[in-house]
């Protein structure tokens, strides 16, 4: 080894990134398997449980409010339309509607615990922290004083690549807790719509999809996560054996950075991804 070599210190610098973002990784897969109730120690969702009686009296005025709308709507003949099947049918839907609206915050809560319980499965028994691989530490740590001196620059443009990845990261987690917190509230109204026809129902199902897609988006990051690391931690692909070294340590520090990037595009992406492959 160049006694003038920067191998060591490129190593460590990548060292120090790498935990870095193992950590972060580390802090959102704890958050992902949160449920909102408790982010936060519970402080957020308990401004929220304060506000929603509020939406909850709204939304049960609104409910007799959408079934006078749909049953007009619907009732061409009211003596006609007056049969035993067609008043037990408006009930039934006059009643499922107040229930969806009272109940709204315990449903959403199911889907929280369901899935926390889900996020905490997968990554039960799976390694997700990132790791340099033995070959790539030699290479580095052995690298000459020119090539050594290339790669300190680009070492140091990936390590702020890399904390940023794992700063925007977080923020994504953040603003997913963010979107729930603010439309729980709103399910209340949008549940109310149930008790009309088909057209004012409508917006209960496009509420319902939204809120799945936000929920089960922490099962789509946690999978992204997951997979990128895998990626980067199985190594350089086969067909760069014939490259020299330190084009090897070159080709696995841009993989680095492209993995990380990655990451970051499939997290922030999981929400669409999630509504398309589910049809939400």
């Amino acid at each position: 080894m160049d006694a003038f070599s920067l191998g060591g210190v490129i190593l460590d610098l990548l060292k120090t990134v790498v935990a870095f973002w193992n950590d972060k990784v580390s802090l959102i897969f704890e958050l992902l398997g949160q449920s909102p109730t408790s982010f936060k120690d519970g402080g957020p969702w308990k401004v929220i449980a304060d506000i929603e009686p509020v939406f909850v009296g709204v939304g049960s005025s609104l409910v007799v409010l959408f079934f006078v709308i749909g049953f007009c709507s619907e009732s061409v003949d009211v003596k006609e339309e007056m049969r035993f099947e067609s008043i037990l049918r408006l009930l039934m839907r006059l009643g499922i509607a107040e229930w969806l609206v009272s109940n709204n915050v315990t449903i959403m809560k199911a889907f929280f615990t369901s899935t926390g319980n889900l996020i905490s499965l997968i990554t039960k028994n799976e390694e997700v922290k990132l790791s340099i691989p033995d070959e790539q530490k030699q290479i580095i740590e052995d690298l000459g004083f020119g090539e050594s001196l290339l790669m300190m620059i680009l070492a140091v443009i990936i390590a702020l690549v890399i904390i940023v990845c794992g700063f925007m990261l977080v923020y994504t987690v953040y603003f997913r807790f963010l979107k729930i917190l603010i439309m729980v509230p709103f399910g209340a109204l949008a549940f109310s719509t149930t008790a009309g026809n088909r057209m004012v129902s409508h917006t209960a199902v496009s509420y319902a999809r939204y809120f799945l897609s936000i929920v089960l988006e922490a099962v789509t990051m946690t999978l992204a996560i997951i997979v990128c690391n895998a990626f980067l931690s199985a190594g350089l692909p086969s067909f760069t054996s014939d490259y020299a070294d330190w084009t090897k340590a070159l080709m696995y520090m841009c993989e680095l950075t492209f993995s990380v990037t990655m990451t970051v595009g499939a997290v922030k992406g999981a929400q669409s991804l999630t509504s398309k492959a589910l049809g939400l």
